[in-house]
């Protein structure tokens, strides 16, 4: 990278995913997990699932982890589409012998109506029971309860008094209570939402609604806010890396920080340069899209998880521009150089690279989705009627 001003410039050169590595005690994921999402039609969208699989695969290169995402739409706490609920755990959680489950239903439990005292019962007995099999047939499971993502009252005026999210919010308490008494991790994917459609609502109103547009499933802009959510409650890391350098002494840069990447060959004749190699990679944020950098902005989704800084004080000229491995990224004022830039939200090459890891997330997603839905289980449906008709001959 490069950043010139008259006789200043400002090199630096990135490599990342390289040797540095971050102290990974205080994440949820271990080494060796395997994570199995679990859920509706929500999480059958494969959005926020993907968003957290790429996050954890970009953040941590070096953590073996592995992740399988079993969501039906239409699904409730007794099953759905997909068989009832034991059949769906035998066939789409316990085979994948997961470490980690995570769980989000609700969103069809309470049936988009006022609130229903047999529906909770119902609701809180099979999600019970749901706990119980999982922690049975598989020893030594953690399990991560979501609260339900929202059914959209904020853009939209409620359909009948007090609206639909409020029942949601009452199943979510239910499902607070019963982490605790079970010991199970617990995170919130309704508050940071709705947060994000008020904010967005007062910004944009119309855009806003895009946000969730049907009211019931997300775009991607929710369900990065989701993923945020549940990467939070796992302990993710906000730093991808962190570099401030000092080129106040003539002729010497001082390294003030350098916190998980390496910085080497650090040169201040006429150009500012330096080799920086990281141990993650950003966020691919598509900020193009209209309706995903609304909900961006109107959340904390970058300053939760895409922090990636550089900051150089002591700088002499008034402007500088910004080059990474050749590629110009942006100029910049000393002022802001000094302050500190977020290269997460520009286009870096990390960026680019992070890009190309995503589409490879949902390329083996798709493909275990089309083996799953297409070939798994209308095959095993088909056989069981053919054994029914045999045992009745």
């Amino acid at each position: 990278m490069k950043v010139w001003q008259r006789s200043a410039w400002l090199c630096l050169l990135l490599l990342c995913l390289g040797a540095a590595v971050r102290a990974q005690d205080t994440f949820y994921l271990k080494n060796g997990d395997r994570v199995v999402f679990y859920g509706d039609s929500i999480t059958d969208q494969r959005l926020y699932t993907t968003f957290v699989e790429t996050y954890i695969i970009t953040r941590f290169p070096k953590l073996n982890v592995s992740f399988v995402h079993s969501g039906w739409g239409g699904d409730r706490v007794t099953g759905g589409g997909g068989g009832p609920i034991d059949r769906r755990l035998q066939r789409d959680v316990l085979p994948y012998k997961p470490t980690v489950v995570t769980i989000m239903l609700g969103m069809n439990d309470g049936g988009y109506k006022a609130f229903d005292q047999k529906l909770f019962d119902t609701y809180t007995s099979g999600y019970e029971h749901i706990v119980q099999q999982l922690k049975r047939d598989l020893p030594g499971l953690r399990l991560t309860l979501i609260q339900p993502s929202p059914y959209d009252d904020v853009t939209r005026t409620p359909t009948f008094e007090g609206g639909y999210n409020a029942v949601l919010m009452r199943y979510s308490e239910f499902i607070k209570e019963l982490s605790s008494k079970q010991s199970a991790g617990l995170a919130d994917l309704n508050t940071p939402v709705v947060s994000a459609l008020k904010k967005a609502t007062g910004g944009d109103a119309a855009l806003a609604q895009r946000i969730i547009p049907d009211r019931v499933h997300p775009g991607a802009g929710g369900h990065l806010v989701m993923a945020a959510a549940l990467l939070k409650a796992w302990h993710a890391p906000t730093v991808v890396s962190a570099v401030e350098l000092d080129a106040a002494p003539v002729k010497i840069v001082k390294i003030v920080r350098a916190e998980n990447t390496l910085v080497s060959e650090l040169k201040s004749e006429g150009v500012l340069s330096w080799t920086q190699v990281d141990a993650a990679l950003p966020l691919s944020i598509d900020m193009n899209d209209a309706v995903v950098a609304l909900a961006v902005r109107s959340s904390e989704v970058i300053e939760t998880l895409n922090q990636q800084t550089l900051k150089v004080k002591g700088l002499s000229a008034p402007r500088y521009q910004l080059k990474i491995d050749g590629e110009v990224i942006g100029t910049f004022t000393r002022e802001q150089l000094s302050e500190g830039i977020n290269l997460a939200v520009l286009p870096t090459p990390m960026v680019k690279q992070a890009k190309a890891v995503h589409a490879l997330t949902l390329k083996h997603n798709n493909l275990h989705f089309a083996a799953w839905r297409q070939v798994q289980f209308p095959f095993r449906t088909t056989s069981r009627l053919i054994s029914a008709r045999r045992s009745r001959r």
